[in-house]
């Protein structure tokens, strides 16, 4: 681990070096991009110096106890040593957590369906309780949400809910709301007091990027052609049409509606530039799809992430093994208690997959 930390510290020096040159100074994209880069970096490069301030501090404490003779003060510097060994030990902990690399999506705002699963229209109103917890805990964290799309039915529930939740950091604790819902309670409409158990299924999205695509010069043969068709003298004898071909993709467009060769490469390269940008889009699109399903799974029963049992007051989320016994708490948007334990469970997966346990 301290290897990589290491890098980072030199790189984080390094771009303070940079951004006191004066060729850099004055190149404004340039300095914007390495301070960004230094704003990342920061967080693990000061928990760094305070690291090394620490071991510093443990090794002149050890010093001065071999140094002392009053045996009131030894037992003080001890004292001090283990709650300065304390300290280094979360320092290097918080280290590992800052080199686990960040989803860039943490960031993003987000899409959240809500559908109703198993249960009739059980199911419907629990989604509509969902709804009201995500929307009580989206602005207790100053996140905004707001409904873009609702199928409300008669009992006064939804079949299914979306809706977006813009802020920074939205996915960053949304993203754990993902996977099957389940509720135990006795509805409103059973009349022997029996427990019913339902589910809703809650996929969350973070929002693509705008997507805007760059073409490469080098990547596009452009031939000039002559026009085909009705036009008279000027395009049968003047090579007006062209033929551009975008050759990554095989993307191949001729245009001959312009009365100048210029034009029409320009409209070309332009039909050319949308056709990419719609390709890409769908790609994106069809990995939020593929995401979305994996997410929520068939809805059953059985497939849960969290269940909501009303009886005995308790919410207990299965990926963690954590219970609350305050269920009105959690239905008014009490769910920090879940998702920073799953953040904590994640982040514990990352490190031992990168080998920084």
């Amino acid at each position: 681990m301290f290897e990589q930390v290491a890098k980072v510290v030199a790189r984080f020096e390094e771009i303070e070096r940079q951004m006191m040159d004066p060729f850099i100074m004055s190149d404004h994209k340039k300095l914007s991009d390495l301070a960004q880069e230094r704003t990342d970096i920061q967080p693990l490069y000061d928990s760094h110096q305070i690291y090394q301030r620490t071991i510093q501090d443990i090794e002149e404490a050890k010093e001065m106890i071999q140094l002392e003779s009053d045996r009131e003060m030894i037992s003080f510097m001890q004292d001090e040593i283990k709650e300065l060994t304390k300290t280094k030990e979360e320092l290097a902990q918080k280290m590992r957590r800052l080199l686990i690399p960040k989803d860039p999506r943490d960031e993003r705002n987000v899409f959240v369906e809500i559908r109703a699963g198993a249960g009739g229209d059980e199911a419907a109103l629990f989604a509509a309780d969902l709804l009201r917890m995500y929307t009580r805990y989206a602005e207790s964290r100053k996140l905004k949400p707001a409904i873009m799309d609702e199928n409300f039915i008669g009992v006064g529930g939804y079949k299914e809910v979306i809706f977006t939740v813009k802020g920074k950091g939205a996915y960053s604790r949304f993203r754990y709301e993902s996977g099957v819902h389940r509720v135990q309670r006795v509805p409103a409409t059973e009349s022997q007091g029996r427990i019913h158990t339902s589910t809703v299924t809650v996929a969350v999205m973070p929002e693509i990027d705008a997507v805007d695509v760059t073409i490469n010069p080098n990547d596009l043969e452009i031939k000039a052609e002559f026009s085909s068709g009705p036009g008279g003298q000027h395009m049968q004898k003047n090579a007006t049409a062209a033929r551009v071909i975008h050759k990554p993709s095989g993307l191949m467009v001729k245009v001959q509606s312009e009365r100048s060769l210029t034009q029409n490469k320009q409209l070309a390269i332009t039909i050319i530039q949308s056709r990419l940008q719609e390709a890409e889009v769908a790609e994106q699109n069809a990995q939020v799809a593929a995401e979305r399903k994996a997410q929520v799974g068939s809805g059953d029963r059985s497939e849960k992430v969290r269940t909501y049992n009303y009886p005995q007051s308790r919410v207990t989320d299965h990926r963690i093994g954590h219970s609350s016994y305050n269920l009105p708490s959690v239905m008014d948007g009490d769910i920090d208690q879940f998702i920073d334990r799953l953040i904590i469970a994640d982040e514990a997966e990352k490190l031992a997959a990168a080998g920084l346990e």
